[in-house]
């Protein structure tokens, strides 16, 4: 079975895994609210999701999410919220920075990635190096 999540199916996952944190449960009507699409598309994804491990879901009820889930969602979360400091770093506006680490997280490589939470944690130890951004 392939494991390999598409960037939409990594969307659904990281909603499901914020919500949870935050509220305990999510349910299919929360995630078609949070990303504006169908009853219809969220079942898809859930039970895609499903198949492969990430959560479980059965129709109408709370979606839980498996170790295997959380797991790869924090992965996700690490890679966007790291993308996000990057941008704020250099001097980026939050909320863009915000929604372009949102569309960079799914393509980017583990070694890039890698060097952004080297580059973010230079930048925490040494404030004044953002200064060149401004």
């Amino acid at each position: 079975m392939n494991d390999n999540l598409s960037q939409s199916l990594e969307d659904y996952l990281e909603i499901i895994y914020n919500e949870i944190n935050k509220n305990n449960a999510v349910k299919a009507i929360d995630i078609s609210r949070q990303l504006n699409v169908s009853r219809a598309s969220v079942t898809e994804a859930l039970n895609k999701l499903a198949e492969k491990g990430y959560i479980n879901y059965a129709k109408y009820g709370s979606v839980e999410i498996t170790k295997k889930g959380t797991d790869k969602a924090k992965e996700i979360v690490l890679r966007h919220n790291e993308l996000t400091s990057f941008f704020i770093n250099m001097g980026i506006e939050a909320k863009e920075a915000e929604i372009t680490a949102c569309k960079i997280e799914h393509v980017i490589s583990k070694e890039i990635s890698d060097k952004i939470l080297v580059f973010n944690k230079y930048c925490k130890d040494n404030p004044d190096f953002k200064k060149i951004f401004k």
